[in-house]
């Protein structure tokens, strides 16, 4: 079973974690599943890019983003290479290490 390692964000998972995850679940289901409360503002529909993640180990292992995904990428607060939207980007067999970026685009977040 891969696991999905999370490097410590300030607000949602401030020690950082480290997850058994499903091979074929999205990032994001995985998160949610445990408890780290990513933003999805568009319901996991690859509509928004408030669930916007850097893979910072496994990035190959993860399937080509769509053409739609890489659009919306452009518009997520601090992009890099290995940038994916987390509702998209499924877990395969490989372990990954996965940064939640500070900010998101989404100025108003539900519950605060």
């Amino acid at each position: 079973m891969p696991q999905l390692i999370v490097l410590p964000h300030v607000e949602l998972c401030p020690d950082g974690a480290v997850i058994d995850a499903k091979s074929g679940a999205s990032i994001c289901d995985t998160l949610l599943e445990n408890d780290i409360e990513i933003e999805h503002a568009c319901e996991k529909s690859c509509a928004c890019t408030t669930c916007h993640v850097i893979v910072r180990e496994g990035y190959p292992s993860l399937p080509e983003a769509t053409e739609i995904e890489e659009d919306l990428l452009d518009k997520a607060w601090g992009l890099e290479p290995t940038s994916r939207l987390s509702c998209q980007a499924v877990v395969g067999d490989t372990d990954l290490v996965i940064e939640i970026p500070k900010y998101t685009i989404n100025m108003v977040k539900e519950g605060h």
